[in-house]
């Protein structure tokens, strides 16, 4: 984690203590930007307790009651199959389906009474990703009143600022969907596209996908595993650039592009092959693993935020999806022989391999979806929506970890102690990398929700 240390005013030689000025949001007769913090952050001088956020959007929603909730008391009409493991922290117990998770509750903090405003998988969605079910789209078309609100990423890339070596917000993913029909919330909205995430994904059947850098000329640098023949278009495309005035009129978000494109260092961020054969099977070489790592060499790169989507359909494979988490029968089987397990694996390895490399403390990781799933089994052997009540996680970035926020009834179906809604979660982590209610007002941006007061 950073210093806790102090910053010295220019102007006024005053010391000022950093959590102290995101508190009253001043420096001086200004606001602070986080683009300000940054600043001080690269002479060394800023003491922000995180940097980055990774979120790994669980898209589908997951059962609460049979990942970090689990009821073994409850009728069995409810709890399910699954028994409850302890965990590195006494007394917390979560699903026996997750041991490598469990080793780890130390790192991480178990929220288990989040809330939110609709079941419906493209409103939910919405609030989710940005805090707010504002021009939000129902599965029946039906656009909610009020402006579309930006995705928490692109409020990052906002007050971050431009950077033309390394995109500020990439989502790793290919857009979501609900019942085949796009969702609204992953881009930037009235903050404008250069905010938008800059988008990339993996397919283990040919590696690095990005779709961002496709070129007016049909230059198209998909599958970086493929690195050969990819080079030499890289290399053409770089003279071509230097040679051209007409780069110079380019807009910002194509200098970027070609800046990816054509600088070494950058393009190296994108190869997986980089990494050792040890550690990528230790995320898992299936999709949502490699993602992980890949979120990993983002933020280490410099990369503000991530947002890592473990499907574009909320639907699993048996029904016509990409594996989401939206098992409304044959639940037991696909979770225990796909979901639990991927998960288990992956995060636990995005853990340990932040950790290691001392990137843990600076860097929050939130594992969330946009609901839970019924704690009750339906007459299909499986759970449909439920978003009265459900659990998530989140850890490092100096959060207090080891814990669990909030508590569910006996049955798990409503919060009884201590409701958190998702723009809680989220506004407690821009609060940790120096994005507060202050911050957010000078940016013209309503706040959402409240910090955990728990967690900081």
């Amino acid at each position: 984690m950073l210093s806790a240390g102090q910053l010295r005013s220019p102007l006024t030689s005053q010391r000022l203590n950093r959590r102290a000025l995101l508190r009253i949001g001043a420096l001086g007769p200004v606001g602070m930007s986080l683009a300000d913090l940054l600043r001080l952050e690269a002479r060394g001088q800023s003491d922000a307790p995180a940097k980055s956020i990774i979120l790994l959007w669980l898209w589908g929603g997951p059962s609460h009651i049979d990942t970090f909730d689990l009821k073994p008391n409850a009728p069995i009409e409810y709890r399910g199959p699954y028994v409850p493991v302890e965990t590195a922290v006494p007394g917390v117990r979560i699903c026996e389906l997750l041991p490598r998770l469990a080793r780890r509750t130390d790192k991480l903090a178990i929220i288990r009474s989040l809330h939110t405003d609709s079941n419906d998988h493209g409103l939910a969605g919405t609030i989710g990703l940005t805090g707010d079910i504002s021009g939000a789209i129902s599965l029946g078309g039906v656009t909610q009143v009020g402006a579309l609100r930006p995705n928490h990423g692109s409020i990052v890339s906002k007050m971050a600022g431009f950077s033309p070596d390394m995109p500020r917000f990439v989502t790793v993913g290919q857009k979501l969907h609900q019942g085949h029909k796009p969702i609204v919330g992953e881009h930037a909205a009235a903050l404008g596209p250069m905010h938008d995430p800059f988008r990339m994904d993996y397919d283990p059947r040919t590696g690095v996908q990005l779709p961002s850098l496709e070129l007016h000329d049909g230059v198209t640098p998909s599958g970086l595993d493929h690195r050969a023949a990819l080079r030499s278009q890289l290399d053409l495309t770089a003279r071509r650039v230097e040679e051209s005035l007409a780069t110079a009129r380019l807009d910002e978000f194509y200098q970027q592009a070609f800046a990816l494109l054509t600088s070494p260092a950058s393009r190296a961020v994108f190869d997986l092959e980089q990494e050792p054969a040890g550690l990528r099977r230790r995320y898992g070489k299936f999709r949502f693993g490699q993602c992980c790592l890949m979120a990993r060499r983002l933020v280490e790169a410099g990369v503000r935020f991530v947002q890592v989507n473990w499907s574009s359909h909320v639907e699993p494979i048996e029904d016509t999806g990409d594996g989401g988490w939206d098992m409304h029968d044959r639940y037991f089987q696909q979770y225990q022989d796909r979901h639990a397990w991927m998960l288990d694996q992956s995060v636990s390895a995005l853990l340990d391999d932040l950790a290691a490399r001392g990137l843990l403390d600076e860097t929050i990781v939130i594992a969330i979806g946009e609901f839970g799933r019924t704690p009750r089994i339906n007459g299909k052997s499986g759970r449909d929506h439920w978003h009265h009540c459900y659990s998530g996680l989140i850890a490092g970035g100096g959060l207090r970890t080891g814990q669990v926020i909030g508590e569910s009834d006996r049955q798990a179906e409503y919060p009884v102690v201590r409701p958190v809604t998702p723009a809680d979660v989220f506004a407690t982590a821009l609060n940790q990398i120096g994005i507060g209610t202050p911050q957010l007002t000078e940016a013209g941006l309503l706040p959402k929700g409240e910090v955990i007061e728990e967690l900081v």
